[in-house]
């Protein structure tokens, strides 16, 4: 079989497992179908030669590759490979029927003709780049789950070509599967480092062929919880204090400019994200992002003096505030003696003759926690089009491409 062959053998051989993961669970898995998958890869990197397999309590999945040199080389630094097993919930079937299209000869896709859904060339003018690939597309009725299988798929077949080429030499690999990465990170922060020890980590899971990322947001998230004062209307006259109207008024001390739908690029924002209450108890949350560190902090000041100054405007009312990080930017972890491994990316995408895109990720990877654990841990391409949407879609040239990219990384960290 073909590299392409395999990728794609292995990517259907895993989107048949269901693993949607579910907001506001409890527990890590938050669904059964990712302890299916877990065990399924266990199974499989252990029949390639990896040792110490082990499937946690919370279904991750970490597995040591030896080190396979020539006498008298020189040290290798020790490098893992991290991709997340649950598909998102964007409100559709958690169920994938990938279909393929063979030899793209351009125009619309129809992925589904009794529902008559199409990708249309129209909407999506990336597909033309594609004519002349196999694309494998979902049935319309959910996402296609490249995010992430296609990097579990990446990661377990470069795992294959080094047992089938026993001349390629190599360091101490470590692979990991996580869960929940697409509900708050979650399989990542159970990890257990001590037995992820590596100087220098990659995930797989941004979209375009030539994507790199090592510039994240900082992320946290913020509850506010105001408590009121109730009485009935004939009394309530400098009685009453209505937290929602205080929530209202903490609001509005917000920078309309710094939110979401006004912020792009490197920009940061806060984001109101939900509002609960009456007129005793009411609550609102918020997310906090930006690329920024001293900004970041800033905007935490911020959002608890607006609180203190709530306080002093409504004495009776009771106010707290909890804010809680998630992640951090990548870079803040890649000093200028951890660079090596951003550096790498550069050099296998261009010796493969894939133009490096670096782009500033308005958002987070599993590798933005795993980096505050002081493992450097950028992000490259899956290949893959159109995450979190129908319209999914996962060119095989450009996941061939990334696979390369993947074992030309071990190519050149062996090398040194």
């Amino acid at each position: 079989m073909s590299l392409q062959e395999r990728l794609l053998a292995r990517f259907l051989r895993y989107a048949a497992v269901t693993t949607q993961s579910k907001a506001g669970s409890k527990t890590i898995p938050s669904t059964p179908g990712q302890w299916e998958l877990a065990h399924m890869l266990a199974g499989d990197i252990e029949q390639l030669g990896v040792l110490d397999v082990s499937v946690d309590e919370h279904a991750v999945v970490i597995g040591r590759l030896p080190a396979r040199l020539p006498e008298g080389h020189a040290p290798v630094p020790a490098v893992g490979w991290v991709t997340h097993m649950d598909t998102v919930d964007v409100g559709m079937s958690p169920d994938i029927n990938p279909v393929i299209i063979r030899n793209y000869r351009g125009g619309d896709i129809c992925q589904n003709a009794e529902k008559q859904l199409y990708i249309t060339a129209e909407e999506h003018p990336e597909l033309e780049r594609y004519i002349g690939q196999d694309i494998v597309v979902s049935d319309g009725t959910s996402v296609l789950g490249a995010d992430d299988k296609a990097a579990i798929a990446n990661v377990v077949t470069a795992l294959e070509v080094l047992r089938d080429n026993p001349d390629i030499p190599h360091g101490e690999i470590y692979v990991c599967f996580v869960p929940d990465e697409e509900i708050g990170l979650c399989g990542a922060k159970a990890m257990d480092f001590s037995r992820f020890p590596v100087d220098f980590a990659y995930t797989i899971d941004c979209c375009e062929e030539g994507e790199l990322v090592y510039q994240t947001f900082n992320a946290a998230h913020v509850l506010l919880n105001i408590t009121g004062v109730t009485a009935h209307p004939m009394s309530s006259k400098n009685n009453t204090v209505n937290p929602i109207l205080i929530a209202h008024d903490f609001i509005s001390l917000l920078d309309r400019g710094e939110t979401p739908e006004h912020t792009e690029k490197t920009e940061g924002y806060i984001w109101v994200t939900g509002i609960e209450g009456n007129q005793l108890n009411t609550s609102v949350r918020l997310l906090i992002r930006d690329h920024d560190r001293a900004k970041f902090e800033s905007k935490k000041e911020y959002l608890t003096a607006c609180t203190e100054m709530m306080k002093l405007r409504y004495p009776k009312a009771k106010l707290s505030i909890e804010i809680h990080d998630d992640y951090s930017n990548i870079n803040d972890a890649i000093t200028p003696d951890k660079r090596k491994c951003v550096d790498y990316i550069f050099q296998a995408m261009e010796s493969l003759g894939i133009e490096p895109k670096d782009i500033a990720m308005r958002g987070g990877t599993d590798g933005s926690f795993i980096s505050t654990k002081g493992i450097p841990t950028p992000n490259y391409f899956t290949g893959a089009h159109n995450f979190h949407s129908r319209c999914e879609f996962m060119p095989m040239g450009a996941v061939e491409n990334s696979c390369r990219t993947t074992l030309r990384l071990i190519e050149l960290i062996t090398k040194g």
